[in-house]
């Protein structure tokens, strides 16, 4: 086992990396789904999808 891990050291460290960097996303857009901010950016004056992202539960 310590011989493989040190065979593929890199792959493993990346592959965590990318890991952490996935789940900060989720978490930052889940949180300003909550706050209520776009993540469009669009006009949503024009958006047919306005009466979806912006309800307030």
């Amino acid at each position: 086992m310590l011989a493989w891990l040190t065979a593929n050291i890199g792959t493993v460290l990346i592959t965590l990396l990318l890991i952490a960097v996935v789940a900060i996303i989720i978490v930052k857009l889940r949180g300003d789904k909550k706050k209520g901010v776009a993540s469009c950016g669009g006009n949503c004056a024009h958006c047919a999808m306005s009466g979806e992202c912006h309800r307030k539960e």
